[in-house]
């Protein structure tokens, strides 16, 4: 009973946590693609790429085409001659194959802008600016017709699968991005640096949390039915 116990109580955090998450999504996963003003062109790299992945534009964004779960998928993002001076963060662009930021002013780029975007492959940047990760991050770097272009994300995790010497002992390696990694706990260890063992007391910890994440998802939820009937 106990353990069926606990399992409903699991099921009930999942749901609260996609509750929340599915409705900040809706919020603001497409503002990246209105970054600066202009469409995505067909004879741009994005554009190209866009077509031959029988994607859809929308604005400076390529989403994916397709009849999954996840129709509004960020596959390119074209944000070339923005004027941009600086880029904090790309909200909703984690899952993005290609990514554009040439022909603008940016001075320098943070590589915790590409946290978590595992599926990267393709980042075009000014010619002054390093790959993220440097160049052992990716599979070919080449500069052309003012324009850096990194191709290939490599993953930063040794090949063997085993435990990356980075991680501590009782955790194993998973790649995070661009030159990027995090360490994971092993099964039945948790904790600071995964000394812990035992079950991992999530009741405890996410519910204050979900508790939290359903009275935010609640206000979003009032404040954007308001505009709507504004409009």
């Amino acid at each position: 009973m106990q353990s069926l116990l606990r399992g409903r109580e699991v099921v009930a955090l999942v749901f609260i946590f996609n509750l929340f998450f599915n409705e900040s999504y809706q919020l603001t996963g497409l503002q990246v693609c209105s970054l600066c003003g202009g469409t995505v062109q067909n004879d741009t790299d994005v554009g190209q790429f866009c077509s031959r992945s029988a994607g859809r534009i929308d604005r400076r964004c390529c989403l994916s085409n397709d009849n999954t779960s996840d129709p509004e998928r960020i596959i390119g993002l074209d944000l070339s001659n923005c004027s941009l001076t600086q880029v904090e963060d790309l909200p909703g662009a984690s899952k993005v194959f290609m990514i554009d930021l040439s022909l603008n002013p940016i001075v320098n780029i943070s590589e915790k802008v590409f946290l978590g975007f595992l599926d990267l492959n393709y980042l075009i940047l000014p010619q002054d600016l390093v790959c993220p990760g440097g160049n052992i991050s990716w599979q070919k770097v080449e500069v052309t017709q003012g324009k850096r272009f990194c191709e290939g994300q490599k993953n930063m995790c040794n090949q063997t699968g085993q435990m990356s010497m980075n991680c501590p002992e009782n955790s194993r390696c998973d790649p995070y991005g661009p030159g990027l990694f995090e360490c994971i706990c092993a099964e039945n260890y948790h904790g600071y640096k995964c000394l812990r063992q035992g079950e991992f007391p999530a009741v405890k910890v996410f519910g204050p949390l979900a508790a939290s994440m359903v009275v935010m998802s609640f206000l979003l939820w009032v404040s954007q039915r308001r505009k709507a009937k504004s409009l």
